[in-house]
């Protein structure tokens, strides 16, 4: 695992705005950093492979054991949705089942797991596509760990036919022209490379029906079956309309389904621990107390390494602000290797428990949602 220097493609924004990503700099300073890539030899991408295939069946049982245990407390799931959550992890509705593992690597020791990003992880654009084709143009002749946008296309072909139809509506909230815009507008395309017909709708246009038969429409008045929401399942559940998601799940289809809710949670770190303790791709991890003077504060439900605390021989070394508060977990602390003045993050995407491709993001030692995505080769 190295780090080269190099030379951006002039017009480099350009060419990732003509591959939809518009979203590529903030402010002045770059997000997509073609300044640099990384190095990776087969032997690394195997076994961080491996760790992301051990790591999905490790969820799984342990998303058995919440559901056996009735542990919903413990990720702060109400009680009244907690039989929806349920009911929904038996019978396995259709779903894309992908997601987004967050790994410390230095390529001498094992992948660590951080936490899994799969109710709605972003940065699949940037991984799927734009970095193909700069690898495509800078390094033709080497191979890159990435078949992300082909196993979604063919996972959406998987799931189409137990769809209620073939119109699919996607929402996400926040400008069109950002993050999670950008990232809606890909799975649309990817839907409907499949076949299916995509629906574009804000978030906030979405209009219930009341009354015994609940519904969901759009502001054409056309009923929504099957909706793609780039929108956490946690707000879901506590917006004003939450009380009526259990007779919502009856009507219509949600990508991903609402047992997301145990797995995108930070407290499945403490659980994972306790059922494969010493495992080498976990960092232990509690909903008690740190163990040792070295660890990380992490909220349940924090995003782009917002509230994150990290402390070092009893010091903080490193925290972020943002608006999320409540239960936390701690997990013992783990030491990003360093290069030029930058620390990678690795994202092992999977699709259908397959690993599927990764994404390298840079920042300090808190990865935040400025830190910028960094292509990568196989050398």
């Amino acid at each position: 695992m190295q780090r080269e220097a190099l030379s951006p493609r002039r017009d480099w924004q350009g060419k990732v705005e003509a591959l939809g990503l518009t979203w590529h700099s903030v402010g002045t300073a770059p997000y997509w950093n073609e300044s640099a890539a990384y190095q990776f030899t087969m032997r690394e991408v195997t076994e961080l492979e491996q760790a992301a295939s051990d790591l999905y069946e490790m969820f799984v049982q342990a998303g058995q054991y919440v559901v056996d245990q009735n542990l919903n407390q413990r990720f702060g799931i109400p009680d009244w949705i907690w039989p929806t959550v349920k009911a929904v992890w038996e019978e396995i509705p259709p779903a894309l089942n992908y997601g987004r593992f967050d790994f410390g690597y230095d390529g001498a020791s094992p992948p660590k797991l951080f936490e899994y990003n799969c109710d709605t992880p972003t940065s699949l654009l940037e991984a799927a596509v734009v970095q193909w084709f700069w690898k495509e143009e800078v390094f033709p002749k080497a191979d890159q760990f990435n078949s992300l946008h082909e196993r979604l296309i063919d996972k959406w072909k998987d799931i189409a036919p137990y769809l209620e139809s073939p119109s699919v509506h996607f929402a996400h909230s926040g400008p069109a022209q950002a993050e999670d815009g950008l990232t809606t507008a890909y799975m649309m395309d990817l839907a409907a490379q499949a076949g299916l017909t995509p629906l574009r709708v804000r978030m906030s246009d979405i209009g219930l029906r009341a009354g015994p038969s609940v519904g969901l429409f759009d502001l054409e008045g056309r009923e929504i079956r099957t909706l793609y929401k780039l929108y956490p399942w946690e707000w879901m559940v506590n917006e004003p309309f939450g009380q009526t998601l259990p007779k919502m799940i009856d009507r219509t289809r949600f990508i991903e389904p609402i047992w997301k809710l145990i797995w995108s949670n930070k407290a499945i770190l403490p659980i994972l621990w306790d059922l494969f303790p010493r495992h080498p791709n976990l960092l232990w991890a509690s909903a008690e107390a740190p163990r040792s003077q070295s660890y990380a504060v992490k909220p349940l439900l924090s995003r782009e390494g917002a509230n994150i605390t990290l402390v070092r021989d009893g010091q903080i070394v490193a925290a972020a602000e943002g608006p999320y508060a409540g239960p936390v977990i701690y997990q013992d602390l783990y030491d990003l290797p360093k290069f030029a003045d930058t620390r990678p993050v690795l994202g092992v995407w999977t699709v259908d428990g397959r690993p599927a491709g990764m994404g390298v993001r840079e920042d300090g030692l808190i990865t935040g949602n400025l830190a910028r995505f960094t292509p990568h080769i196989i050398t």
